[in-house]
């Protein structure tokens, strides 16, 4: 079997793939013209940020079965269509969170006693001590923006450096935050409070430029902000803003919206009180060395033994059960990422009961599937089919299965009950005919929807007009809709719907806005599942 390496690796990963009696190539650089001539003749391909693994190169790998990112990030990866393929996606998710933890520790002590600018300007003759006086960070607050694997081990290091620490993360557990050490606050509070803020979360639907002008406004005048995250989760116009304006004190960035960026491409590289590396996170030789070892193990184990570790679109098990419980496992997948999207509140407890023919099944990959859905929308590449079980315990979150033989209504139904610090929801779903997953009950609400792709959520008095004004409203703002479900709730006398729309693309902040705005419209929201 030929395994190709296109992007920069370190050699201890081409050793593991060829010590494993693989044939390897390394052929970095190529243009996306050039990879697709040459990608058919390979079984695997290895990959860090630089290429991209597009619908049009996937259907071209003719021979290609894995696709491995020696790294976290897999926005550079078309999974829908490399799943399509059966082509597995796997990635190395705890390779690098301490150098990108300390990557930010470095940022943040760089910009308080603003070495690039004094080294810039040593360099060029100056000798100006009063100009670039420091301070100190010892008893100063930071907050965390996201206290997952690598906010926690910044917290530690800033406990280090005899920091108090605050943390704003509307999915983590107080508990589990108190035992860090950490005082979990809200994001208005942490704001307010904050001498530093420091970014720590995954660029999803619900953190893009989730630090703005109104977080921006809230802050000290003296405050740094600091990105090691993601480009994007801070908005680069209204961070321009609030440092030109002395609003906040200076800024320092390692990721950006657009990469790789230019003077032309921010302004942000204008100010003097803004200081940036590279998209430098993961550089370390360790973390090279940590990322090669592990995607080529993983790599190795599955062309050579069909073993599967840290895949993000295929569970862990052999393809004879896969080909049995595959269906429940995309529906409870789905089930997972929709439920995380409509919760308030930190999950607490997950039960899930298997019944009808279900019951019958080996279970246990369709729960890891559900976890991993319902991790998804808050940790994107991070969580997998391996370690979403452990991402659950380490949360603090109980998971209760149960089987029943029978069924009211279909042969086989998935029932997930999740429970949060501040509601519970019941979803159940089931698969038609072979593989049509379809969500059949909302808490009270019976109704047959296709939880899938781009989607409108809402909830409406039941009255004559509400699905045409919804219609209408969607027409002229340009949304095309592919599928409508009504669900009627089943208690007597209810005057309540719910309404779920299949939508062709994403729909935009303004055009949520104008549905919630029409008449008998009580709550609205989209998801992406």
């Amino acid at each position: 079997m030929k395994v190709l390496i296109s992007d920069n690796l370190d050699a201890i990963g081409e050793k593991i793939l060829k010590d494993a009696g693989l044939e390897v190539d390394i052929n970095t650089g190529l243009a996306p013209e050039e990879l697709k001539k040459i990608i058919g003749n390979y079984d695997g391909l290895v990959i860090r940020s630089a290429t991209k693994v597009t619908e049009e190169i996937i259907e071209a790998a003719d021979n290609l079965k894995v696709v491995g990112r020696a790294g976290i990030g897999l926005d550079n990866v078309d999974i829908p269509a490399a799943s399509k393929r059966g082509v597995v996606v796997m990635n190395a998710p705890d390779g690098n969170a301490t150098t990108a933890a300390e990557h930010a520790i470095s940022m943040m002590m760089a910009l308080t006693r603003n070495i690039p600018q004094a080294t810039a300007r040593l360099k060029e003759g100056g000798w100006d001590k009063k100009k670039f006086q420091g301070r100190e960070v010892t008893g100063k607050t930071v907050g965390i923006i996201g206290i997952g694997r690598i906010g926690a081990i910044f917290a530690e290091r800033a406990q280090g450096l005899k920091m108090k620490v605050i943390a704003f993360d509307p999915h983590m557990p107080k508990e589990l935050v108190d035992k860090l050490g950490v005082e979990l606050v809200s994001m208005e509070e942490l704001c307010e409070r904050a001498d530093y803020v420091s970014v720590h979360v995954p660029l999803t639907k619900e953190t893009a430029k989730i630090v703005s002008t109104k977080e921006f406004k809230a802050m000290k005048s003296e405050m740094m902000f600091v990105d090691c995250a993601r480009g994007g989760v801070v908005d680069e116009e209204a961070l321009y803003e609030a440092l030109k304006s002395g609003e906040i004190r200076g800024a320092a960035l390692d990721v950006f919206e657009n990469e790789p960026t230019s003077l032309e491409g921010t302004p942000l590289l204008s100010l003097p009180n803004f200081i940036c590396t590279p998209h430098l996170g993961a550089s370390t030789s360790e973390a090279q060395v940590n990322v090669a070892v592990a995607i080529a193990e993983q790599m190795a184990d599955y062309l050579k033994t069909g073993t599967v570790t840290n895949a993000v679109n295929v569970p862990s098990v052999s393809a004879d059960v896969l080909a049995q419980i595959g269906p429940y496992a995309s529906l409870a997948e789905m089930l997972g990422s929709f439920h995380m999207q409509i919760a308030k509140g930190g999950v607490e407890e997950v039960s899930i009961e298997f019944g009808g023919d279900l019951a019958e099944m080996n279970t246990s990959p369709i729960t890891v599937a559900f976890l991993k859905g319902l991790f998804t929308p808050i940790l994107k590449d991070a969580v997998n089919f391996v370690n979403a079980p452990m991402i659950a315990k380490d949360r603090g979150i109980k998971v209760v299965e149960s089987k029943t033989s029978s069924t009211d209504t279909f042969s086989s139904l998935l029932t997930v009950r999740v429970k949060t610090s501040k509601a519970e929801n019941t979803l159940t779903g089931t698969v038609f005919g072979k593989k049509d997953p379809r969500l059949v009950r909302l808490n009270t609400f019976r109704l047959e929807a296709l939880p899938q792709g781009p989607m409108l959520f809402v909830f409406n008095n039941d009255v004559p007009g509400v699905i045409g004004a919804l219609g209408t409203t969607l027409g002229a703002a340009g949304v095309n809709i592919s599928r409508m479900t009504v669900g009627q709730e089943e208690k007597e006398g209810s005057c309540n719907n719910i309404i779920l729309l299949n939508t062709n693309d994403l729909m935009t902040k303004d055009q949520l806005a104008a549905v919630a705005k029409l008449d008998h419209i009580n709550d609205a929201m989209v998801l992406d599942i």
